[in-house]
């Protein structure tokens, strides 16, 4: 009976044809956000169908609305679960052009730091990340025939773009797709040498808002003092958003919000962030947030209130003394725990109207909602992947939160009924969405390790 070091030995002679193929998909300019595009993302759907259906996977693309959906299916194994693997082919937009180095979808290896990297757009987000789950089933095939369980791949092509055809999709297909579990690889590791599962994900709501008081802008001389004006009318309820400890103040805000279990906490102690390295990369020094919580658990595991955008009056070259009729702010909440994002943005819309006097009114536009995600470690899938994670990097892996959002993880859950296991092996200085986007090679080669193992682990195949 062939061993996990078989299969990982069949990695290894595969890592130049596995760069060779992942090269061949980041050549294709699937960016799904420009129309102009449509060929290209249809083009890199069409590839990994084709890739898929190499080491026997029953691959088909499924168009959309939108970009297409490409779904696999391996066979089914006896006494084994049902898995469902998640990754998208889409990429982000490449301008400003002219800070690339080279061309964006011409992949090559470089040295960076001395280590040796792959420059291209989507290297890290999401190709590099995809291509290691799929070579390493094609190992696994490769040694066994079969893979360890059933398991039902799902690209999409839409993710950098807002993911409109998802939803509809998980629904139209959700007897085919439900899975025991889903494994998604689009997040990260700790450090270079530490592997991480990310277990909380935070929610996200946005609103924006204005703040309308004269019928037109005025003159500052003829009208000051009198007359409302709403850039200060929203300066001061946007001020009385947030009290001198860094909470929010609006009605509620907390009471769905738990505190970090105390595995968890001290697990994150023993990862010595360093609060000022992280603030002094981008020229600051002292955490802002809720006091009494460390940066990390700041970033990780707490709610937040920001501002994202204010405009009102005159912000031209020069000097205009203008009174505004109109000033707007864009709201990004950040979201934790059991927050209802759409009780918070009713908290905020009645703090507005309450403060709003009698010579303004006020418009809301949604910019979207969706809610936090945590995922349970009690399950016996979590403490395995860790181990198998650990075992291959040989420094024990940590369960991480994760200040963004990764909405698909949250749809699963609600439309397919099912957790996911989130492994990623992306660096924090890959540079994704920005320039000269990279992927460590080790990361790319590793992950192929980590997948094999994470996957010998779960189904307990051996």
């Amino acid at each position: 009976m062939p061993a996990l070091s078989d299969v990982l030995s069949q990695a290894a002679k595969n890592n130049d044809a596995a760069l060779e193929r992942l090269f061949e998909l980041l050549k294709i300019p699937s960016i799904s956000t420009d129309p102009a595009y449509q060929a290209q993302c249809q083009q890199a759907a069409d590839w990994l169908v084709a890739d898929l259906k190499s080491f026997g996977i029953d691959a088909s693309r499924r168009d959309t609305p939108g970009h297409p959906m490409v779904v696999g299916h391996s066979a089914p194994v006896a006494g084994k679960p049902r898995l469902l693997f998640y990754g998208h082919y889409d990429v982000q937009p490449v301008d400003p052009l002219d800070l690339w180095h080279n061309d964006p979808f011409a992949p090559a290896l470089e040295t960076q730091g001395g280590n040796s990297v792959i420059r291209a757009r989507g290297a890290a987000d999401d190709k590099g990340q995809l291509m290691t789950f799929i070579e390493a089933c094609r190992a696994w095939h490769g040694i066994h025939g079969e893979l360890p369980c059933e398991i039902c791949f799902l690209f999409e092509g839409e993710e950098e773009s807002g993911s409109p055809s998802l939803i509809p999709f998980l629904n139209e297909n959700a007897e085919e797709l439900k899975s025991d579990l889903a494994l998604v690889c689009d997040t990260g590791m700790w450090d270079q040498n530490t592997p991480a599962i990310s277990t909380m994900l935070r929610g996200m709501a946005g609103e924006e808002v204005t703040i309308i008081g004269p019928n037109k802008d005025l003159h500052s001389g003829m009208y000051g003092g009198p007359a409302q004006n709403p850039i200060r009318v929203l300066s001061k309820m946007l001020a009385g958003l947030h009290d001198d400890q860094g909470r929010v103040t609006l009605e509620g805000f907390y009471d769905d919000v738990p505190e970090l279990p105390e595995e968890i906490a001290v697990q994150w102690q023993n990862l010595k962030f360093d609060a000022q390295q992280f603030l002094g990369a981008v020229g600051l020094s002292e955490p802002a947030g809720e006091k009494n919580y460390s940066a990390l658990e700041q970033v990780w595991s707490r709610p937040t209130c920001e501002f994202c955008g204010i405009t009102g009056g005159y912000t031209g070259e020069g000097f205009k003394t203008v009174l505004p009729s109109r000033a707007s702010c864009k709201i990004s909440f950040r979201l934790v725990g059991q927050q209802d994002p759409q009780k918070i943005l009713a908290s905020l819309r009645k703090y507005i109207e309450d403060h709003l006097p009698s010579d303004c009114s006020v418009e809301f536009k949604n910019h979207g909602a969706s809610p936090a995600t945590v995922m349970s470690i009690d399950s016996p899938a979590f403490a395995k992947a860790r181990q198998a994670l650990s075992d291959e990097w040989q420094s024990e892996a940590v369960y991480a939160g994760c200040g963004g959002s990764i909405p698909v993880v949250g749809d699963f859950h609600n439309y397919l009924g099912m957790d996911s296991l989130l492994i990623g092996f992306g660096l924090d200085d890959d540079q994704i969405h920005s320039p000269n986007e990279k992927y460590d090679l080790r990361s790319f080669q590793k992950g192929i390790n980590s997948w094999i193992r994470v996957l010998d682990a779960v189904t307990g195949k051996g």
